[in-house]
């Protein structure tokens, strides 16, 4: 029996943890963006760069958690990876949105989540530019900058404005655009933000009615499915099932099942 199991630790203790080290690294990326040049690589195509800021802001988060909870497991999106003993893992994307932040466009973001025994008890996101700090342990609601959010009520999926995200890889974005004809028509509109995390918290806080991307890692939307989930919204893949890589999509619950519908029927699935 883990130790998380017979003292599990309070989601809120794990939020704090979090919040300290996701606001120390957006506190370093809004000196790194400033910057004019940055050194870079690329990461799975000459599309989807990586930084060096990504990795120093990873070790920053990393060595954070490891110093106050030695004995949980990480996932970084950096390569940060330990298995861990206390049935405390925790989700890291020290920069999502690298993209953006390359560019100094608004929308890049740090992430993290806690997961207790498989279960995403605690996540912040940091929007770095807006900077607007997103909260959230389960059972516990939604918060921005320590104000309580929730999603919107839309139930006319044709007035509905949802966010989406491509992936890095040009077939697959030529595929994702054909799915993309299929829906705008019927919706009121497409917005293209550029990070998973940030997108879901438009959903939580009623900026946008819903997203959907596939291709995503856990730690992309780790804590920010949690965000949406307790600012109301519903959050799911096309099958039901919790949000995967296979598919993420948050939206109002009252057009939730339609637009589910909808991207079945558009081919969302397989792009």
């Amino acid at each position: 029996m883990t130790d998380a199991a017979t003292h599990p630790p309070a989601p809120a203790d794990l939020l704090d943890l979090a919040q300290g080290l996701a606001t120390r690294a957006s506190d370093h990326l809004l000196v790194a963006v400033q910057q004019a040049h940055h050194e870079s690589s690329t990461k799975t195509s000459a599309t989807d760069l990586v930084t060096e800021t990504d990795r120093a802001v990873e070790q920053l988060i990393v060595e954070g958690l490891r110093q106050a909870r030695p004995h949980d497991g990480i996932d970084g999106e950096e390569g940060a990876r330990t298995e861990g003993s206390s049935g405390v893992h925790w989700f890291v994307d020290p920069i999502d949105g690298t993209t953006n932040f390359w560019y100094g466009l608004p929308g890049f973001n740090v992430s993290i989540a806690a997961a207790v025994d498989d279960s995403v008890v605690a996540g912040v996101v940091v929007d770095v530019l807006r900077a607007e700090v997103f909260t959230a342990t389960v059972g516990g609601g939604a918060h921005v900058n320590g104000r309580a959010v929730h999603c919107t009520d839309r139930a006319d999926l044709a007035l509905a404005l949802v966010t989406t995200g491509f992936s890095y890889e040009a077939e697959r974005r030529r595929r994702q655009a054909e799915v993309l004809t299929r829906v705008l028509p019927r919706i009121r509109d497409i917005r293209r933000l550029g990070a998973a995390a940030t997108d879901l918290c438009q959903v939580a806080c009623g900026r946008v009615d819903a997203f959907w991307e596939k291709g995503l890692s856990t730690w992309d939307y780790a804590a920010g499915a949690l965000i949406a989930r307790e600012a109301g919204a519903r959050v799911g893949d096309l099958s039901g099932g919790a949000p995967s890589s296979a598919m993420t999509v948050a939206a109002a619950p009252p057009i939730y099942d339609e637009l589910v519908a909808l991207l079945t029927e558009s081919g969302a699935a397989d792009a």
